[in-house]
């Protein structure tokens, strides 16, 4: 690969060195010259990425010392040569150009963080970032668990299923406050001088700050006001789901913790930063055990296989019209944890190589309903993949940022529906039952509506402090202002503006835009109700939350149409061709959730709750818990521990894989 990349860089160079003496004087105003530099641009670059992918697919795969100097090194030769691409680029007269031409050269030039052409600013940039990262992949807490005291835990194992299942509030407490002070604050003054080396970055891009880079992939000047307004659309819903939740962990935890006027305290919600909260739907069903929609027990005793699993996946693709998984898939992804003592990365993921066929699956599969649903998300993935891979590498990509995690989340609506389980003969029990149905609304709204301020807010504090209206004076002030007004909680202890809340998130010490996501929850159910009208499946009155799509030809072309675009039209031309809708819209959202609308504005009604919260109010400091379970539990207040793996050959994979990933310049898709 060393070889071949030189061989690259000798033919950009002498490109380069061509064009500067022919065009030394003038801005170049051929066109048809623009095309082909545009088309060998497209080849090199290409072939550096499929090399770059390998490289990472190597090392996650395969977590060895040896893998992951080959990826790092395989990133920065990746970084130089678009910087190379870039330079070249400069030469022609871009606005002359027909709009086409213009869209790639655009879109090409946007380097991110290799437009930073002082060597040092760029290198310490990168430095900042890896420094930032191996940070927070190599946190652990230890001595939180009253049953096994001694042990510590990583964001990645340990604390998500401790979170899951404690009901513990001082536990929870002590655990939430040691991740949220060892993960973040180490970062701070990093944080801090990242922010400045990255608007530099951006201000090569020829954009004012690196918010306006990020926003400017969405390609419309309004951008923020769309997403506010969205919001302020689909407030009502989220205030209702919260004031049902905040009343049912009163019911666990008491009203001096969870105040019937307050916000939530940040810790009872399943999860370290409070996003979704499924994982208290026990607490939360409509109607407690009735009509489970967990079909795991049934995949285990038909003996499915990860295989099978896969399989029954790609059906539902095939059954639609798209493309079917090539051999390359089965031959090359890695579906199953190996049993050959490697050490790999587990978490799903999807790979595009950019070359003939070759698409894979990275995931220690596991037979469980949970990861069923993740197999069709991620295959959505490849079938994107697929579906654009005619387009020129510029125009391989999502239509925006939150158009690939849309995809796969749009055809899992489908695939979660009962009566999609009970067809496939997974699910047994009866599909038209209402208690069972306002059970299934709860857990998707759960892991849904709950998201929504939380997907928005992150990148609305980002964007302030790229901008400079947010200042190191008061990042964490700020960041629980935001999470008070949208999200309605608060932190179980006083955060001081001494500490470095955001940077416990790891999108903010990896630099991941997150507002993808908040788009993806939003634009997936424009795409559903629109496939839905396309395969018939709303003609009689028949909600949008039963909605199964399986076998609609129909609809599968409309999905195939939009897919096949790429990055090659703005996305409101890709969501008109699938929507008929320029715009994002969360009236499809609100039609969805509509019978658990109706029926939590009943429920509050009824039992007296407040919508909305007293931004005064902070729970006291944890002394002991309601819960009958954990009564005698007592906050030690005793300090918790902190490990970082020491040397250079102990960086743990979770960072590594990160500062791969961070490398890169170009957007690689991976897991949400």
């Amino acid at each position: 690969m060393i070889i071949m990349a030189r061989m690259t860089f000798a033919v950009l160079f002498c490109v380069s060195l061509s064009l500067e003496m022919v065009f030394a004087s003038d801005l170049i105003k051929d066109e048809q010259r623009a095309i082909e530099f545009l088309a060998n641009y497209n080849e090199i670059a290409s072939e550096l990425y499929h090399d770059t992918v390998v490289d990472i697919w190597n090392y996650r795969t395969n977590l060895t010392d040896y893998n992951r100097q080959k990826c790092i090194e395989s990133n920065m030769i990746y970084a130089e040569s678009e910087l190379e691409s870039f330079r070249n680029a400069s030469m022609f007269d871009i606005e002359s150009f027909s709009e086409e031409t213009q869209r790639q050269f655009k879109l090409m030039m946007n380097l991110g963080d290799a437009a930073l052409q002082d060597q040092e600013k760029l290198k310490r940039l990168q430095e900042v970032k890896a420094q930032m990262v191996r940070s927070y992949a190599t946190t652990q807490v230890c001595n939180i668990s009253s049953q096994d005291p001694d042990e510590c835990h990583t964001i990645n194992e340990g604390i998500p299923q401790m979170f899951a299942t404690s009901r513990n509030y001082n536990e929870l407490t002590q655990l939430w406050t040691q991740w949220h002070n060892m993960a973040g604050q180490p970062i701070r003054e990093q944080y801090s001088e990242f922010v400045q080396l990255s608007n530099m970055a951006a201000r090569a891009n020829g954009f004012t700050d690196t918010g306006a880079l990020w926003r400017w992939k969405y390609e419309v000047e309004d951008f923020e006001e769309q997403v506010l307004e969205i919001y302020d659309t689909l407030k009502p819903l989220y205030f209702n789901l919260h004031a049902y939740v905040r009343r049912k962990l009163i019911d666990v935890y008491g009203s001096e913790y969870v105040n019937p006027k307050g916000a939530i305290p940040a810790h009872l919600l399943g999860n370290m930063w409070a996003q979704q909260w499924h994982h208290i739907l026990n607490l939360t069903e409509p109607f407690p055990g009735k009509h489970l929609v967990d079909v795991t027990p049934i995949l285990q005793a038909k003996g499915y296989t990860p295989r099978q699993m896969f399989e029954e996946a790609e059906a539902f693709f095939t059954n639609l019209g798209l493309i079917e998984l090539p051999q390359e898939f089965w031959d090359r992804s890695m579906i199953e944890k190996p049993t050959d003592g490697r050490q790999v990365d587990c978490h799903p993921s999807a790979f595009d190589f950019l070359k003939g066929n070759d698409v894979r699956m990275k995931m220690c599969t596991r037979i469980t309903m949970e990861h069923f649903i993740t197999i069709h998300h991620e295959l959505g993935h490849i079938q994107y993949y697929l579906q654009y891979s005619n387009q020129s590498f510029i125009y391989n990509g999502g239509a925006n940022p939150g158009f690939h995690e849309a995809v796969g989340d749009v055809l899992a609506l489908s695939v979660a529906t009962p009566e999609h389980l009970h067809m496939i003969g997974l699910y047994d029990d009866d599909v038209d039952n209402p208690e069972g149905e306002l059970n299934f609304l709860m857990k998707m709204a759960l892991e849904k509506i709950a998201f929504l301020p939380f997907g928005l807010l992150v990148d609305l504090w980002r964007w302030r402090v790229f901008s400079g209206d947010i200042t190191p004076d008061n990042y964490n002030t700020e960041w629980w202002d935001l999470r008070m007004k949208y999200q309605g909680v608060v932190p179980p202890v006083d955060r001081p503006e001494e500490y470095f809340d955001p940077g416990a998130k790891h999108h903010i010490p990896s630099n991941t835009p997150y507002m993808r996501y908040f788009v993806s929850f939003v634009i997936q159910f424009q795409f559903h109700r629109a496939l839905c009208l396309e395969a018939g499946q709303l003609d009689n009155g028949k909600p949008l939350h039963k909605c199964d799509i399986h076998k609609s030809k129909q609809a599968g072309e409309k999905l195939s149409a939009m897919l096949k675009l790429g990055k090659s039209k703005p996305w409101p031309d890709a969501m008109e061709a699938i929507t008929g809708q320029r715009k994002m819209d969360a009236g499809a959202l609100i039609e969805y959730f509509q019978p658990l609308i109706d029926w939590l504005e009943r429920e509050n009604v009824n039992n007296g709750d407040v919508l909305g919260w007293d931004p005064t109010w902070r729970p006291p400091p944890p002394s002991y818990v309601r819960s009958e379970r954990d009564k005698s539990a007592t906050y030690t207040g005793k300090p918790v521990a902190m490990t970082t793996s020491g040397g250079h050959a102990q960086i743990s994979s979770a960072a590594v894989m990160w500062i791969c990933i961070c490398l890169l310049t170009t957007w690689f898709s991976d897991e949400n």
